[in-house]
């Protein structure tokens, strides 16, 4: 494991990193993407997301973003809030974006900023409220962390911060 920690330290640790994220909400529940050795005791379920890259508006960051990690294809329909992750060595600004899946099958994606032998996505599901209510809180992105309901999410506006 400290093989896979120091390839995402090196990866992403330590520099400021501008994210995007997509909250998809459909019957079956809330889009989740697991990674393992991020978050408080190596486990991570968030919503699908990852870094912009130069040159790349975040609504197309965001649909690269997603068929990375979902081999979904999405509409960005609206913007919601931005979130200010602080985990060291991770930190990162997050917009966070209403979407919706236009195509596609769900199927586990991967990570090319990681080596094919050290992957860190480990499991892309909808999860529902239960679901999500019954994982440790530690394992919970910090945005969806203490959230009552769906709704209570797609509300949220403004600057969020961790710590």
């Amino acid at each position: 494991m400290d093989s896979l920690e120091s390839k995402i330290k090196s990866n992403y640790g330590e520099k400021l990193r501008v994210r995007v994220c997509g909250i998809c909400i459909t019957d079956e529940g809330l889009l989740m993407v697991h990674h393992t050795a991020l978050g408080k005791g190596g486990s991570l379920w968030a919503p699908p997301g990852g870094g912009m890259e130069y040159g790349e508006s975040a609504h197309e960051a965001l649909k690269r973003e997603f068929m990375e990690e979902t081999h979904l294809d999405i509409d960005v329909e609206r913007f919601l809030f931005v979130h200010e992750y602080l985990d060291p060595p991770l930190h990162g600004i997050e917009l966070f974006f209403e979407v919706r899946i236009t195509g596609g099958n769900l199927k586990k994606g991967t990570d090319p900023e990681m080596e094919a032998n050290a992957q860190i996505i480990t499991q892309v599901e909808f999860k529902s409220l239960p679901e999500i209510q019954q994982l440790p809180t530690a394992h919970l992105h910090y945005a969806i962390q203490k959230i009552s309901n769906f709704e209570s999410l797609l509300s949220r506006t403004g600057y969020l911060k961790n710590k």
